[in-house]
C-alpha cells in the first residue's frame, strides 16, 4: 500500500482532514453580497476528489496540463488538490487573460482541458480554434456577473457542478513523488513572451517555511485579497494555511475601500502587499477608525519609502519588507532594516549585485541583483519547453533577476528598477515612488501609478515622465493643482511631464500596473492627457 508523503498536497489535506476533519481552514468572504463559503479539511478532501476523478474521466492522465482560470473561489482551492491527487498539473491563468495571451499561454503549457468560471467562458471559446490541444472545458456556473456565455453555448463545455454533485469513491493519489511537477506558473511577460515556470508539488508544500521566516504565532490569521493566480497568495497565504492549520480568509479579489472592514470582521491579523497596492490603500481618505484593526503585520514588496513610517502609523501596523520572485531569491527586512530597504538575504541564500561584466559592485552602485544557495550549488529553474531559457536564468551557477538594485555598507539591498525599465528624466533617475506618494494625497486623486514614455526630446535613454491618475469616484480632476502640489514637493526633475487622466489603472493578477496598456492609452486618447499650463 502507497505511504502518504506530506511534500504531496493530496496527502496533506488527507492527513489533516483524520487529525482535523471540522476546522474552518480556509473562508472566502462573501463581500456583502453573498454567503461566506467556508472550508473544512474534509471539505476540501471530498471536493478534491470529485474534481480528480472528473479530470480522470476526460482522460487527463499523470504529467498532463490543464488551465484554470477562476477568481478566488473554493473551487480554485479544490482543484489544486484535484491536481496533486490525479498527478496532473494545473497552470493558473488570471481570468481576465483573453484574446491571443491566452491562446499563448494554452498552447505553449500544451493544455488538454481548462476549468474556468462563467464569465471567462467566452474567452476561453473564442480562441479554441488557436488552442488545438484543448478537448474539454468545465464550467464554475458562479452566477455573479449579467450576460455570460451559458455553457451549453460553448464546443465541449459541461458544468463543474456536475462534477462536484456526482457521488465518487476514493482516487488513488498518482503523485509519485514530491519532485513532480505541479503547477506552471507564467511570467508577466513584461520584457518579452511570458515563461512558464514549473513548480514541483513538494516546493508548493515547502513554501509555508515562509509563515516561519515572518514568525508567524499560533493565533496567526491571514488575509489576501491577492489573486490565486499568483505566487504571492499562494506561497504566502494559502500555502502556510494549508499546512500550518491556520485560518486564512480570502476574497474573491482586492478591494482597497473594505480592506480594514475586512481584517476587523474576521480577526484577521496579517496581509500581503504588492505593486500598486500600498498607494492606492493610502489613497483612501482617512477614517477616524483606520487604526483600530487587529492586524499586527503587513507583508509587503514595494512598500515606498516616502511612506512607509506613514502607513505604519496611521494603520497601527509593522511593516515587514520582502522581495522575491517565482523563480526564486528571497530577501528581507522584519522592520530591523533600513526605511526603504527590501533586506537581507535568509542565512541559507547568498546574494550579490554585479555590474554587466559580472563584477560585484561595491556599496551603493547600481547593478543586477543576483542570487543562489548559500552552499554554492547552481540554483534550479525549469522553464516548460524552453531550456535556452532556463539555462540563460541560471547562468554562471546564480539566478538571474532581472532587478536592478544597490546595497548599502552594512549590507542591507534596496530595488532601484526592472531591467530596462528605468525613468531617466534630464539625466536624473526618476523614483516613482515620490512622486506616486505626493499626488496619492491629492483629494482628488484615489490611485495613481507613474511611468515613463519616450522623450520627446529625443535625447537617447530619456524620458518623460506621466501620472497615470485615478479620480474619485464622482470628481473629476484639475490637472491645474496637480501639476502645483508637484511643483511645491517635488524637485524640478521629478514633476510629470503629463498627467493621464484614467478610470482605473489596469494592473495583472499580482495587482502590478500594467504599463504597456496606460502607454497604448496615452498615444490614443491624448483628450486625457494634460501638461503643465506654459510649459
Amino acid at each position: 500500500m502507497r505511504e502518504r508523503n506530506i511534500l504531496i498536497l493530496a496527502d496533506l489535506i488527507a492527513a489533516h482532514a483524520e487529525s482535523q476533519p471540522d476546522l474552518d481552514v480556509v473562508t472566502f468572504e462573501g463581500a456583502g453580497v453573498r454567503e461566506d463559503e467556508i472550508r473544512t479539511y474534509s471539505d476540501l478532501l471530498e471536493n478534491g476528489n470529485r474534481i480528480a476523478a472528473g479530470l480522470i474521466a476526460r482522460g487527463m492522465e499523470r504529467g498532463d496540463r490543464f488551465g484554470m482560470l477562476l477568481r478566488n473561489h473554493p473551487e480554485f482551492v479544490e482543484t489544486m488538490i484535484a491536481a496533486s491527487i490525479t498527478g496532473t498539473v494545473f497552470v493558473p491563468i488570471d481570468p481576465r487573460t483573453r484574446g491571443d495571451k491566452l491562446a499563448y499561454t494554452l498552447r505553449n503549457s500544451n493544455c488538454q482541458g481548462v476549468l474556468c468560471a462563467d464569465y471567462a467562458l467566452a474567452q476561453v471559446d473564442a480562441i479554441r480554434d488557436q488552442a488545438p490541444e484543448l478537448k474539454w472545458a468545465l464550467v464554475l456556473e458562479s452566477g455573479e456577473e449579467p450576460g455570460v456565455m451559458a455553457t451549453g453555448d460553448a464546443a465541449d463545455a459541461e458544468p463543474l457542478g456536475a462534477v462536484l454533485d456526482a457521488k465518487v469513491p476514493m482516487v488513488d493519489v498518482r503523485t509519485e513523488s514530491p519532485q513532480d511537477p505541479f503547477e506552471i506558473v507564467y511570467t508577466s511577460g513584461t520584457t518579452g513572451d511570458p515563461k512558464g515556470v514549473v513548480m514541483a508539488a513538494q516546493r508548493y508544500v515547502e513554501a509555508s517555511a515562509m509563515a516561519s521566516l515572518v514568525q508567524w504565532a499560533e493565533d496567526e490569521r491571514p488575509y489576501t485579497g491577492l489573486s490565486l493566480t499568483h505566487g504571492n497568495a499562494q506561497m504566502l497565504t494559502l500555502s502556510p494555511a494549508l499546512v500550518l492549520q491556520r485560518r486564512a480568509v480570502i476574497s474573491r479579489k482586492f478591494s482597497k475601500s473594505r480592506l480594514w472592514d475586512i481584517t476587523r470582521k474576521y480577526g484577521c491579523t496579517i496581509f500581503s502587499l504588492l505593486g500598486g497596492m500600498t498607494t492606492a490603500i493610502y489613497s483612501e481618505p482617512e477614517r477616524p477608525n483606520d487604526a483600530d484593526n487587529p492586524v499586527r503585520r503587513v507583508f509587503s514588496a514595494g512598500m515606498p519609502a516616502t511612506i512607509w513610517e506613514k502607513f505604519e502609523k496611521r494603520f497601527a501596523v509593522k511593516i515587514i519588507e520582502g522581495y522575491g520572485a517565482v523563480e526564486g531569491g528571497f530577501a528581507i527586512n522584519m522592520g530591523d532594516g533600513p526605511v526603504g530597504s527590501f533586506g537581507k538575504p535568509p542565512p541559507f541564500m547568498e546574494m550579490k549585485i554585479v555590474d554587466e561584466d559580472g563584477n560585484e559592485c561595491p556599496p551603493g552602485a547600481m547593478g543586477e541583483l543576483i542570487s543562489r544557495p548559500a552552499d554554492g550549488t547552481r540554483p534550479e529553474v525549469e522553464y516548460f519547453g524552453n531550456k535556452d531559457a532556463s539555462e540563460k536564468k541560471t547562468w554562471g551557477g546564480w539566478l538571474r533577476s532581472g532587478d536592478i538594485c544597490h546595497r548599502d555598507e552594512e549590507g542591507w539591498y534596496y530595488f532601484d528598477y526592472r531591467k530596462g525599465g528605468g525613468i531617466r528624466h534630464n539625466g536624473d533617475f526618476v523614483n516613482p515612488g515620490f512622486v506616486e506618494n505626493l499626488i496619492a494625497e491629492h483629494p482628488q486623486v484615489t490611485d495613481v501609478f507613474v511611468y515613463g514614455v519616450t522623450a520627446a526630446s529625443g535625447a537617447p535613454g530619456e524620458k518623460d515622465v506621466v501620472a497615470a491618475i485615478v479620480p474619485l469616484e464622482g470628481a473629476g480632476i484639475d490637472a491645474a493643482s496637480v501639476f502645483a502640489a508637484c511643483r511645491e514637493g517635488l524637485e524640478p526633475n521629478f514633476v510629470p511631464t503629463y498627467l493621464q487622466v484614467v478610470d482605473e489603472i489596469p494592473k495583472t493578477a499580482s495587482e502590478k500596473p500594467q504599463e504597456r496598456f496606460l502607454i497604448e492609452r496615452f498615444e490614443r486618447d491624448r483628450a486625457n492627457v494634460h501638461s503643465e499650463p506654459g510649459s
